[in-house]
């Protein structure tokens, strides 16, 4: 690989992880999650903006890991009910201030519902979205409609300057699944491919990524990391099949897949997931 390639972990705050990723009641949950991985996307600003002082307690609690990061989600007001409030865009510039005058901060993912398509209307929310956040925000856009695949919408996709990301997840006929090279920083998330759960209207968040890849899958997922590294100054991989810690037991594979390296694994990781044991330098950081 010739880029930096950075393996993270969507969210921390997850209660079918106590017993299993956080084994004891007297740790701070994200400061110990953040010694396992590069990269963590918040997740919770899809459904609140974001605030300076909670972003200063974040800060202060990864402190200790000098090349940590973060990236974090766009409101679903504006990615998922079409909204463009001037007061919320405020409260994201002002929220995340402390971390982009840190550089912590590396990117804004727009996620989109899957039948947001390519459309002339939809073209004008996304162009409107880039002028209110795009000077000061590294934007991600995922979409997962295969209008947006096509030449011509990639090219307006590259135009706005956004990275597009590239997605793992269940195949449909109308998915979003081009290998794409758009923006400088690449973004590649991990949804899993429950396909049965990712379909029903009735399935709940818990349901839809309870999902954990295998050893084949994830050597599959190894060699799109390698393909797309060349082609992005850095990129940035999201594992986001979070139930009962998954997505971390995933990225630490990928992570030693990746560089060789044993990884430190929290010792519940092992016990849900016992796979984990061959790539496990050592258990409980204390």
């Amino acid at each position: 690989m010739n880029n930096p390639v950075y393996i993270g972990i969507a969210g921390w705050s997850y209660p079918d992880w106590k017993g299993i990723v956080y084994t004891k009641s007297n740790i701070d949950q994200l400061e110990y999650v953040a010694r396992f991985v590069d990269v963590i996307e918040i997740n919770n600003t899809f459904y609140r903006p974001p605030e300076a002082r909670i972003c200063k307690s974040w800060l202060s609690k990864v402190a200790g890991f000098p090349d940590f990061f973060f990236t974090a989600k766009l409101h679903k007001d504006f990615t998922h009910e079409g909204k463009l409030d001037q007061e919320m865009v405020k409260q994201f510039h002002y929220g995340f201030e402390p971390m982009l005058e840190t550089g912590k901060l590396k990117q804004l993912l727009a996620q989109f519902r899957y039948d947001f398509d390519d459309t002339a209307d939809n073209r004008s929310h996304l162009q409107k979205i880039i002028h209110n956040f795009g000077k000061s925000f590294d934007i991600a856009v995922e979409v997962r409609h295969s209008s947006w695949q096509q030449s011509e919408a990639l090219k307006f996709l590259d135009d706005l300057q956004v990275s597009v990301c590239n997605l793992d997840y269940p195949p449909s006929s109308t998915a979003f699944d081009k290998t794409c090279i758009v923006g400088k920083h690449g973004y590649f998330r991990l949804h899993g491919r429950n396909a049965e759960k990712w379909f029903s209207k009735d399935a709940g968040r818990d349901e839809v990524y309870n999902y954990y890849y295998n050893e084949k899958e994830l050597d599959e997922i190894k060699q799109r990391i390698e393909k797309l590294s060349t082609e992005f100054q850095r990129l940035t991989v999201i594992a986001n099949n979070h139930y009962r810690g998954g997505e971390l037991a995933n990225a630490l594979e990928l992570k030693w897949i990746l560089t060789g390296a044993k990884q430190i694994v929290p010792d519940g990781l092992i016990k849900q997931y016992p796979q984990l044991a061959r790539i496990a330098g050592k258990t409980n950081l204390f």
